[in-house]
């Protein structure tokens, strides 16, 4: 069955303007908060608190600023109740052909860490490689992400148990910011004051999904939740070789310039998608 991952990986992005951005991918407690000690994860085996789920231990936390302070960013990653974390985020600001790229990715694995941890360490360094990474970045990331999935299927062949991921990512580059997303994260952004999800979760239960996945031979059905196979709750990720026919890496891609109306971007996996709503408020069971 799909296993979601521990707690989440998130990611959010401040864009105040093409030639003084901000971006974090730590979300602000204040902006999730309704409660002084900081905002909650479901309290399941997939939940989690910012402010740290066992005892004392703390998210691991940190950021960083790009050269002559273009965008700055920040990020947060907590487990929930399971012994090993399952989710990874990556941050990286490359220069690519003379100019300043920055490259940001959850990426939320499930049967194990084995296909998030792949990813999280090959996709970007996969991206940039490509020789239409600057001239046609949507094509580069279309090709990279399916190439990245093949690579780790290959790496992957003598394990018996399936592993996948899924990947939620941003990309600067220049004043375009490209959201490339496969799985269930989710990527947010807020403009003019408002919340839009640019991405779209992929479940399979939604229509274009359900239908794609028949069409391959596959099928759908309800095991406490939608799944391909009766198996998987997503119907696209890195890896779950055992599913692939069905279960695809290609990305659901979209291009937002950057501009004064863009404020801030979320990254983020599931972990926090299923107990607070993308302008930040907590859904009723959040707090059962």
């Amino acid at each position: 069955m799909h296993e979601r991952s521990p707690g989440p990986s998130l990611a959010a992005t401040r864009l105040p303007s093409p030639a003084s951005l901000l971006l974090l991918l730590l979300l602000s407690l204040s902006l999730l908060a309704g409660r002084s000690h900081g905002w909650w994860c479901r309290e399941d085996d997939e939940g989690c608190s910012l402010m740290g789920f066992r005892g004392d231990d703390l998210p691991v936390t940190g950021g960083g600023i790009s050269e002559k302070g273009r965008f700055s960013y920040g990020f947060a990653s907590c487990a929930g109740k399971r012994a090993s974390m399952e989710d990874f985020y990556e941050t990286r600001v490359d220069d690519v052909d003379g100019e300043t790229v920055g490259l940001f990715g959850v990426f939320d694995g499930h049967g194990g860490a084995r296909a998030a941890e792949y990813v999280k360490k090959h996709l970007f360094s996969n991206l940039i490689k490509h020789p239409k990474f600057m001239t046609d970045t949507k094509a580069a990331i279309a090709e990279t992400f399916n190439h990245t999935d093949s690579e780790f299927l290959k790496a992957d062949s003598s394990h018996t148990r399936d592993a996948g991921s899924t990947a939620s990512t941003a990309i600067l580059v220049g004043g375009r910011l490209v959201v490339a997303n496969v799985g269930d994260s989710r990527a947010v952004v807020s403009k003019g004051g408002k919340a839009i999800a640019v991405s779209r979760d992929h479940k399979p239960d939604q229509t274009d999904e359900r239908q794609r996945i028949e069409e391959a031979g596959g099928f759908v059905m309800w095991a406490g939740t939608w799944r391909v196979g009766g198996v998987l709750a997503v119907s696209r990720a890195f890896g779950d070789k055992l599913l692939k026919q069905y279960v695809v890496a290609d990305p659901e891609i979209k291009e937002e310039v950057v501009d004064s109306s863009l404020e801030f971007l979320i990254l983020a996996s599931d972990g926090l998608w299923d107990v607070v709503t993308n302008d930040g408020k907590l859904l009723p069971w959040s707090s059962q």
